[in-house]
């Protein structure tokens, strides 16, 4: 289900009926071993005791390690490659909570699951192999896009023109291919030295306490993006961006 980008207050009316509705709610946990809490699934447990009437039963999962290091994920063939993996690995730790505690279960997801997120997909894959017997129901939720353009009072695209929605590791790519309209999502760096005369309508950490919000001519402010990435990390122990570039 999804719960919005952060604010508890964002979750729609549906999404809390469903999270009142299942027994427990399964969350992958990311925190390093013998390190700090994973603040995400923090995240979550703080928005459950928000709208449920009752103690959460949360089944922390550890989060699979995942291949990061740039050389082996240059190519999309090999990011792919990776990502597929990842994925299994996540579909066996579910289907093991699944397995084990009884009733309906529930996911947790930020903001959408329709845009970049895994977990229908890693879903699916726990229903095909065929151990644990379930129907899937998906509940949408506002998006970080939904609250970018809402943040900075701007509609998406032009009119009557199109918007390409994309990673950061493709963002070289859309512009290459003559897109002048792109949303961009998942930034582990900003690449934009070279898209200075570029408008940008910039926002991380949406809807929680660390948000951060910068707007202008790219040229003009990525220095002030830079510095607000951090801000929004040193605040929550995470940081997730996204914004909006028109040429």
């Amino acid at each position: 289900m999804g719960v919005g980008p952060g604010d508890p207050e964002q979750v729609t009316l549906e999404a809390v009926a469903a999270m009142r509705a299942v027994a427990f709610f399964v969350v992958s946990d990311k925190s390093p071993r013998g390190g700090m809490p994973d603040p995400l699934v923090n995240a979550r447990e703080r928005l459950l005791e928000r709208h449920l009437d009752r103690e959460p039963v949360v089944v922390r999962v550890e989060d699979p390690e995942r291949e990061r290091r740039p050389d082996r994920t240059a190519s999309q063939a090999e990011y792919e490659a990776v990502v597929a993996s990842w994925h299994e690995a996540r579909a066996v730790a579910f289907e093991q909570a699944l397995l084990t505690h009884e009733g309906d279960a529930g996911f947790l997801v930020w903001g959408d699951p329709a845009f970049y997120d895994s977990t229908i997909r890693v879903v699916e894959q726990v229903c095909e192999r065929g151990n644990v017997a379930f129907e899937v129901r998906v509940v949408p939720g506002i998006s970080s896009l939904q609250l970018l353009a809402a943040r900075h009072g701007v509609v998406l695209h032009e009119v009557g023109q199109a918007l390409h929605v994309t990673t950061g590791r493709r963002l070289r790519e859309a512009v290459e291919a003559g897109q002048d309209n792109i949303v961009v999502m998942l930034n582990r760096t900003l690449d934009l030295a070279e898209m200075a005369d570029w408008s940008i309508w910039w926002g991380a950490n949406l809807g929680t306490a660390s948000e951060e919000l910068v707007a202008g001519r790219v040229g003009d402010v990525l220095a002030q993006i830079e510095s607000a990435r951090v801000r929004a990390k040193e605040r929550a122990g995470w940081v997730m961006d996204v914004f909006l570039v028109r040429r």
